[in-house]
This record gives structure tokens, C-alpha cells and sequence, in this order.
């Protein structure tokens, strides 16, 4: 994931607008001039049609097939087959009775509403962040260009690759995932209400400090995310991780699809009032700063239930 958080932005940033950066191939009078964001997305729609074609061809990486009935039926005992009859209709209650568990587990539930909260703020994030970036400094922007925050979000997103690989399991050996959520998720909130006074800043010292709180956020949301799934995983037996993964990651979805649109009404209505008792682009941050505090604040009891072997933290 974290190599396409590098060369995603790098493709969005460098591609889009091509008559404006690059004229000599791109003339402006051309079809690049008219649709100046159809060359990043081209380049993405051939990589998803190479990706498809590579699923078809993918192994599959599970043999264990249930055998045919019919055949299995035929050379089966009666009795032997009444037992497979019993075995099979208990597998599909303690299925459905596992399934409902699932939701009376509040160390699982609880792990979850971290997970759906902190993908709420992360993605709200993701989706203010270019919008502020580029907008004019009377706006209370940066006014940069797509290419600048393309070169951010890529340096962004190699930073998560090595954070994630080399300095995130020695911070939860340390601190445990509880711990490593609360500090994190404090000192997000923090920086996110250090964004707006950005905007007095001027280059090179703008970019500097705009690529350290961006690295500094990402891997922020990247500390409670990972937290949050070792405790869910950390809440089921071995045999019910699947569908409690599962349900997570439907819970996050939905916390993902709402988060752009609250976060884009969010920016549009900061936009204007930038004049007014609490100009717009703090209210913008501070909105995201909250959700911090309660993503903070969830990893409390009696909030989160944390399972047993983490009691300690």
C-alpha cells in the first residue's frame, strides 16, 4: 500500500495539466489542453486493466475444495452419511452463532469504532489536505501547485514505507498498541492546529515544514490503524478472524465513504467565511482536530475494552 501512496500522488501530481508543464510535448491547442486531467487518469485506467488481467490468471492459493455430493453420497454408508448430515447442519449453527458473537464481543466492537473513527479523520485528512494546498493564500491556502503537493504526498508516502517497516514495531514492542495510540493520536491533534498558521510561511521554509507534517501526520494515522487491527485481532479466537476483519473493514468503508463529503462541506463552508470571529481555515483543522481528541479519547476505558493480554497497558 505504502508504494502506491509514493507513486499515486507522483502520477496525479506530475501528469496533471500536462500543456501547462510540459508545452513541447503537449500542445496547448491539443486534447490534453481541453481535458488537462485525462493523462493521470489514462495512465491509472491502464494500470487497473493490467492489474485485471493479472487476476485471471492468478493461482489460487486455496485447494481444500469439499468434495462432490453426489459421488460422496453413492459409495457412502447410510450411517456414515447421517453423520456427515449432523456435522455439516452444526458447522452452519455455530457459523451463525459465531457470526452474532461477534457483535456482543465489545473488545472487538470497541476496537473497531477506533478503527472506523481514525479512517474517518485520515481520510477527511486526504481529502482537505490537496484542496487547502492548492488553494490562493487569501483563502487561507498555500496557493501551490498540483506538482508541489504531488511531490508531498509521494515523500508522504515513502516515509510511511520505512516507518511501517522499520521503526513502527520497535514504538509497539516499547509502548504496546494502546499506549502507542494515545500518544499519537494526541500529538495529532496538536500538529493538525498548527496547519493554518502555514500559510505566513514563505519557500523554501513552506515546503520544508508542510513535507515534516505531512510524513508526521500520515504516520500518525498509520500508528493507531495498525494498533487498532492487532487489537481486533487480538479480541477473536483464530477461527472467527476472518469475519471479524471482514465486518471491520465494512464498518471502515462506510466510515470512508462519509468522511470526503462531511470534510468536503466542511472546506466549502470555510471558504467563505475566512473573515469571520474564527477564520475559515482554522475551522477546517479544528474540525479534523477533533476528531482526534475523540479518537483519543476512545482509547480509555470505558470506550475501548481492551483484551487480556494487553491489560497491562
Amino acid at each position: 500500500m505504502a508504494m502506491g501512496l509514493v507513486i499515486g500522488p507522483a502520477i496525479g501530481g506530475y501528469l496533471a495539466q500536462p500543456t501547462e508543464k510540459y508545452p513541447m510535448l503537449f500542445p496547448a491547442n491539443s486534447f490534453f489542453g481541453r481535458f488537462p486531467y485525462f493523462l493521470p487518469c489514462l495512465c491509472i485506467s491502464v494500470f487497473c486493466f493490467a492489474i485485471l488481467l493479472s487476476c485471471i490468471w492468478l493461482p489460487e492459493t486455496l485447494h481444500t475444495h469439499k468434495p462432490d455430493k453426489k459421488e460422496d453420497q453413492e459409495n457412502q454408508p447410510i450411517i456414515e452419511h447421517l453423520a456427515a448430515d449432523s456435522e455439516e447442519s452444526v458447522e452452519k449453527n455455530i457459523s451463525s452463532a459465531t457470526t452474532k458473537d461477534l457483535f456482543k464481543n465489545w473488545p472487538l466492537m470497541s476496537s473497531i469504532i477506533l478503527y472506523c473513527i481514525v479512517c474517518f479523520d485520515d481520510m477527511a485528512y486526504s481529502e482537505i489536505f490537496p484542496l487547502w494546498a492548492e488553494s490562493d493564500r487569501s483563502y487561507g491556502g498555500l496557493s501551490l501547485s498540483s506538482e508541489d503537493v504531488g511531490q508531498v504526498l509521494a515523500i508522504t508516502g515513502a516515509s510511511i514505507l520505512l516507518y511501517q517497516t522499520f521503526i513502527y514495531p520497535h514504538k509497539v514492542k516499547v509502548l504496546g498498541p494502546i499506549n502507542a495510540s494515545r500518544v499519537t493520536s494526541i500529538f495529532s491533534m496538536l500538529l493538525l492546529l498548527t496547519f493554518p498558521f502555514m500559510t505566513h510561511l514563505s519557500r523554501p521554509w513552506l515546503l520544508i515544514v508542510l513535507n515534516i507534517s505531512s510524513v508526521l501526520k500520515a504516520n500518525f494515522a498509520v500508528t493507531v490503524v495498525t494498533s487498532s487491527v492487532i487489537l481486533q485481532n487480538n479480541s477473536v479466537p483464530q477461527g472467527q478472524r476472518g469475519i471479524a476483519n471482514g465486518l471491520a473493514n465494512t464498518l471502515m468503508s462506510f466510515s470512508k465513504a462519509v468522511a470526503p463529503a462531511g470534510a468536503g462541506i466542511v472546506f466549502s463552508w470555510a471558504q467563505k467565511h475566512q473573515y469571520s470571529f474564527i477564520p475559515g481555515d482554522q475551522m477546517v483543522f479544528l474540525f479534523l482536530g477533533t476528531v482526534a481528541i475523540i479518537e483519543f479519547i476512545w482509547t480509555f476505558k470505558p470506550f475501548l475494552a481492551v483484551p487480556d493480554q494487553f491489560r497491562s497497558t
